[in-house]
């Protein structure tokens, strides 16, 4: 029963899970760069400078990238917890305190991905990394 006990590639799922699906949808926004503005032009109506709207690529490309491949993969959590916290904040405050049609909370997908990007912050890459925490 050791191949039960894998920290390691415990650690190696769980990048490539939060990783592959936040990168998709980064992708989706390099698709479609009217989705960018569509976020430009809301943080324009906050009072924040609408360059700003390029984070988000950051935390939607770059860091999910970097935890896939397991560079930095710490760094990689962080950017991308920072993310879906600004996402939170800017979208979803509304939501925060609701429950779906389910009885499920209305956010569990953004949830996922911010505490699984917390998890990969505090837990590193792993061994199976290009290079290792």
């Amino acid at each position: 029963m050791r191949f039960l006990h894998n920290e390691d590639l415990g650690k190696l799922l769980l990048r490539l899970c939060v990783g592959v699906l936040i990168l998709l949808h980064g992708i989706s926004k390099l698709m479609d760069p009217t989705s960018l503005n569509g976020i430009a032009q809301h943080l324009s109506g906050m009072g924040l400078p609408s360059f700003v709207a390029y984070g988000v690529l950051i935390g939607e490309i770059v860091a999910p990238l970097m935890a896939i491949v397991g560079w930095q993969a710490r760094i990689g959590g962080l950017l991308m917890a920072a993310n879906m916290i600004v996402a939170l904040i800017l979208v979803h405050m509304g939501q925060l305190w609701t429950l779906n049609g389910q009885g499920g909370w209305t956010l569990e997908l953004q949830g996922m991905y911010l505490f699984g990007a917390l998890a990969i912050m505090f837990l590193g890459s792993g061994r199976m990394a290009a290079r290792p925490d």
